[in-house]
């Protein structure tokens, strides 16, 4: 496990971490895996993995530190945590909310929220909506809000249309 940042989040799946890692770092361009653990002998009565399967993936997204476990199935994801996707065009947007989807829950899918196949909460933000909605003006933030809350993928244009009146 790489310690290069203080804090890095650990993503627990059952036994997908190294499939769920190839998926992310094949989406996020400046991606890479760090290094991969296996699970030995050592400890079997308690994780109950057979040796040399995948126990962790230390990975790094747009520079962000990860490690993905392989821990089984007590734990699952739910939208409490999120990883926010800060994009600055409409095509970055369109990009990441069409990749981090693919196969994920589409009931899950709004106000620029989404989960992926394997269960994790994505947020797929415009910066321009960060910028709207937090104007002082509250009639423009207002309106913004009043659109999002219709979208399922942002759509910076109708934002903009939105804070325009």
């Amino acid at each position: 496990m790489q310690v290069g940042q203080k804090i890095t989040p650990c993503l627990w799946f059952d036994d997908q971490a190294e499939e769920a890692v190839t998926f992310y770092t094949g989406i996020f361009r400046d991606s890479k895996v760090v290094s991969v653990s296996r699970y030995g002998e050592a400890g079997h009565e308690i994780h109950g993995k057979p040796a040399g399967t995948v126990m962790t993936v230390a990975f790094e997204l747009e520079g962000q530190s990860f490690t993905a476990l392989n821990g089984g199935p007590m734990f699952k994801f739910n939208e409490a945590i999120s990883f926010q996707v800060n994009c600055e065009t409409q095509g970055e947007v369109d990009y990441y909310w069409e990749k981090l989807s693919e196969g994920g829950d589409a009931r899950a899918q709004q106000c620029g929220w989404l989960k992926d196949k394997y269960g994790v909460s994505w947020q797929v933000v415009p910066r321009a909506l960060v910028e709207m909605i937090s104007d002082p003006d509250s009639e423009k933030s207002g309106r913004v809000m009043e659109a999002m809350l219709q979208m399922k993928k942002i759509d910076i244009d109708a934002l903009k249309r939105a804070y325009a009146g």
